[in-house]
């Protein structure tokens, strides 16, 4: 989201001259899907993490431009609030001990960013949600420099033509109204990308969606926000609802939100990108002057710059990346379900969790998607959102079944075994896949431990704004001890 632009203003014969040329390069990419121009041979994975900033007392540090400036890392780049930044993490495969070397290296560079964030007075935390962040957080004055997020915000609502309302019903309730897109940026994630092949693009996606839910089951921690306790991974809702781009009337007749699940199994990645294009009008009409076209003809590789521009503007939980690295155009599937942390261990589970599970589903001869609707799959999403680790999801063969069963008696088996075909080391494979076990047995992922220690503090006599203050505190040092989260201890421990 934070590629810069310098055209600000929108005409007519701009969006017309837009629409053209992102339907020329949809018809560019078929033909390039025909003929089998894309590098998979040796695929990677990749990751990227948002951070918040707090101060000294724990509140929101808007300060993301002076922290970059103090960590000085291209690795590190600026997200859509003032209070958060992003670690981009290089690509890398998967076999042996990639990620024991992975989680050396990451925790390396977050140990380092944390050194000089707190030279001048700030701290980055791996949280879904800020806790201690309040509604007088959330105005158009906390979202960063990068005109390209004023842009963003001026063009969701020219498209809205009236405020934003939140509303979200959980243990307690939220309604408020907004004029910017900031509560967007309460939202931090982890996000996984996996490069595959154009004939193997539909299966990874679909079988992502199949176990979108179950992710966010086992990795919720974005239980709060604005000092209420609401679903378990409140991220969802909130994202779904602070970029919506329908007024109340448009939803009603049935108009597709940009930020979305999605509607149907496809049989090809064109499908997404088709489904872009025909539903979703622009919300930055970019155009350069090149012509796909001619340049796929004299045998080059377009870089398809307004499609991918437009596929960064629709906001799918599992979502289409099309790029081109070294001269050579590749795919990518971007997971985007999961909040960030609570540890870069617990981050590094999830995802031997996710990948290993992945492929094996992707594989399998009869795919779990021809034997469950569309429709199943997304009231898991959500089901699981809002009840975290102790939701029940819809199962083929098993009809109804909480999650943590599922995942101790069906998945992580499946798991492993994508693992082994990754060529994951064995000692590797059961040390994260150990992890997703306990979080099974225990309970306790970083919404669990979020919500009963919260409970804990006011149960002994805080108010809610303390209690929340001293849990960010109590879950910082957990945080950077790396131990994974179902051993953190609660107050009553």
């Amino acid at each position: 989201m934070g590629e810069e632009v310098e055209q600000t203003n929108f005409t007519r014969e701009d969006r017309a001259k837009y629409r053209h040329k992102i339907r020329r390069s949809l018809d560019v990419f078929a033909a390039m899907l025909r003929e089998s121009r894309f590098e998979f041979e040796r695929p990677l994975t990749g990751m990227e993490i948002e951070l918040n900033l707090i101060d000294e007392g724990a509140d929101p540090a808007m300060r993301n431009a002076e922290v970059l400036g103090a960590i000085a890392d291209p690795d590190f780049q600026t997200e859509l609030g003032q209070f958060n930044i992003e670690i981009n993490v290089p690509p890398r495969r998967l076999a042996g001990d990639e990620n024991a070397d992975l989680e050396r290296t990451l925790r390396a560079s977050l140990n380092s960013a944390e050194k000089h964030a707190r030279e001048i007075g700030a701290h980055t935390v791996m949280i879904g949600i800020l806790p201690t962040l309040r509604r007088e957080h959330m105005t158009l004055d906390a979202l960063s420099a990068n005109p390209r997020y004023k842009l963003l915000n001026e063009q969701i609502f020219a498209a809205r033509g009236e405020d934003l309302d939140i509303r979200i019903d959980g243990i307690d309730r939220l309604a408020v109204t907004t004029d910017t897109i900031a509560p967007e940026s309460a939202c931090t994630s982890t996000q996984f990308h996996l490069q595959v092949s154009p004939a193997q693009f539909a299966a990874y996606w679909n079988a992502a969606q199949v176990i979108a839910g179950i992710q966010v089951a086992l990795g919720a921690n974005s239980p709060l926000l604005f000092g209420r306790e609401l679903w378990r991974e409140t991220r969802i809702p909130l994202f779904e609802q602070a970029t919506d781009t329908r007024s109340e009337e448009i939803r009603a007749q049935g108009v597709r939100p940009r930020v979305w699940f999605g509607e149907r199994w496809i049989t090809s990645v064109f499908d997404l990108f088709e489904e872009n294009v025909r539903y979703f009008p622009a919300l930055l009409p970019i155009c350069d002057d090149l012509d796909p076209a001619e340049i796929l003809e004299r045998g080059e590789v377009p870089e398809l710059s307004e499609l991918r521009l437009h596929n960064g503007t629709v906001y799918r939980w599992n979502r289409p990346i099309y790029a081109v690295v070294r001269g050579r155009p590749h795919l990518r599937v971007e997971n985007r379900v999961l909040p960030a942390g609570p540890t870069v261990l617990d981050t590094l589970a999830n995802a031997g969790f996710y990948y290993g599970l992945i492929r094996t589903l992707a594989e399998a001869e009869r795919p779990l998607w021809t034997q469950m609707s569309f429709s199943a799959a997304e009231e898991n999403f959500h089901a699981c959102a809002r009840h975290g680790i102790d939701a029940s999801v819809f199962w083929p063969g098993l009809g109804y079944i909480q999650v943590t069963e599922l995942v101790l008696r069906r998945l992580l088996p499946l798991a492993a075994q994508g693992l082994d075909r990754w060529g994951v080391s064995a000692g590797e494979r059961d040390r994260l896949l150990g992890i997703i076990e306990q979080r099974c047995l225990t309970h306790r992922n970083g919404a669990a431990w979020q919500v009963q220690t919260l409970h804990a503090l006011e149960a002994s006599g805080s108010d809610r704004q303390d209690a929340l203050h001293e849990m960010l505190r109590r879950y910082l040092p957990l945080m950077h001890e790396n131990r994974p989260v179902h051993e953190w201890p609660y107050p009553t421990d």
